[in-house]
């Protein structure tokens, strides 16, 4: 169960401020109040804009005058994503925390966009795995979203992928996909991972429905492709997807391409929380 954001920003919060902002409780008169700007420092996407508003909000019902750009927008080096006006106090003791989360998701969103853009004309797609921060999936699987990206199963519970280690409990590739198929209703798809042609083959005669290619080289990839044309498989590459090598891996003809470091490895997206005195 996915856990609710205001209880992940509360938590988030609780986390950096711990018993108190002694700096801010120090520095701050207690009725100051303040207008707040957050623009961006570099090219990208957004994403996260939700928790950032929120955390502001826990600490302070009281923001007022908020505008905003939406999850999903492209912003350029000086563009404003968002102001507001609140408690300077309250502002500045989640200002850690709102950026944290606007900063990652929206570099989550950034890297998605260039590996999408690396594949412009082409009938394939980038999705995400589950390679993401724990507690955050939710989040950073909305920002792939953002940023034109696909989403992959949620969880565990959300399609059956058999992977190389499924394969040597259930004594190989063939018999773990039948016993997959007696467990899936007749809407469900089953996923295989393989790692060559000898398992790919096996894997087409035992009737995956989507064929996993494990860290494939490009002419194994064409192979794999070209066995498969006419067959009603989807064919899905993971694995060394890098932005220089990923539209190479595309133009192999597999359907989907999967990139952990989408989630796991996306740099922040660089932007400032800029205040004035109001």
């Amino acid at each position: 169960m996915d856990v609710p954001l205001e209880t992940l920003v509360q938590a988030a919060l609780d986390e950096d401020i711990g018993r108190g902002d002694i700096t801010t409780e120090a520095t701050v008169p207690p009725d100051s109040r303040c207008r707040a700007r957050l623009v961006a420092k570099q090219d990208g996407v957004l994403s996260g804009l939700e928790a950032f508003h929120l955390a502001f909000s826990t600490l302070d019902p009281e923001i007022s005058d908020r505008e905003s750009r939406c999850d999903g927008d492209r912003v350029q080096p000086g563009d404003c994503v968002a102001q507001f006006r609140g408690h300077t106090r309250a502002i500045l003791s989640a200002e850690r925390t709102a950026m944290n989360f606007v900063q990652h998701l929206s570099g989550v969103a950034t890297l998605t966009a260039k590996f999408v853009a690396a594949l412009e004309g082409l009938e394939c797609r980038i999705c995400c795995t589950r390679k993401t921060t724990p507690l955050l999936r939710a989040l950073e699987k909305a920002a792939v979203v953002h940023g034109g990206g696909s989403r992959h199963r949620y969880n565990l519970e959300d399609g059956i992928l058999i992977k190389e280690n499924h394969s040597t409990a259930a004594g190989g590739i063939r018999p773990a996909i039948a016993q997959a198929r007696r467990r899936a209703h007749h809407l469900m798809r089953v996923e295989a991972e393989v790692r060559n042609l000898e398992e790919f083959d096996e894997a087409m005669s035992a009737g995956a429905d989507v064929i996993l290619l494990d860290n494939m080289g490009l002419d194994l990839m064409r192979e794999a492709a070209r066995r498969a044309a006419g067959q009603r498989v989807l064919l899905e590459a993971s694995g060394n997807a890098t932005l220089e090598r990923v539209r190479a891996i595309a133009e192999t003809g597999v359907h989907l391409i999967s990139v952990g470091a989408l989630t796991h490895s996306a740099p922040v997206l660089d932007m400032s929380l800029l205040i004035e005195n109001a």
